[in-house]
């Protein structure tokens, strides 16, 4: 597979706006402390390092858990869990603003204390980090 997908078909597992944050079967894994600024989901037919699908971010519009999507790929976040890298591809329909790019780093930083206090209580081991955000400059709108 490349290392960059131009687009991707995602599967919604937490609308804009939501707090939920589900495993691939469907299943709670957590309720996030703070609302997601867009939509969250798996991609098909792709395995991440923990062998789960890769996640993606959808830009835009809330969209409804269960729905498929295809977006085009505009960067990833830069993050690890458990210790393995677990990169998050940002997609969209058109070229994510410097505000959403801003938006998504906030959410990130926040987003990763809450991650490290619950493997704290689950008594689960590795490093949690949220590195940065890679944009692909040589992809036009």
């Amino acid at each position: 597979m490349e290392a960059h997908p131009e687009t991707v078909e995602v599967c919604v597992e937490v609308t804009r706006g939501g707090r939920v944050k589900r495993r691939p079967d469907g299943s709670i894994d957590f309720v996030s402390p703070f609302a997601s600024p867009f939509s969250y989901g798996s991609v098909t037919g792709r395995l991440a390092a923990d062998g789960d699908p890769e996640d993606a971010l959808i830009l835009g519009a809330p969209i409804d858990v269960g729905t498929m999507v295809r977006r085009k790929v505009w960067g990833r976040v830069v993050f690890e869990d458990a210790g393995v890298p677990d990169h998050k591809w940002v997609c969209s329909t058109e070229l994510p603003t410097e505000t959403e790019w801003m938006t998504i780093e906030k959410f990130f930083r926040r987003y990763v204390w809450a991650k490290r206090a619950l493997y704290v209580l689950r008594w689960k081991t590795g490093r949690v980090n949220f590195v940065g955000l890679e944009r692909f400059s040589n992809r036009l709108a």
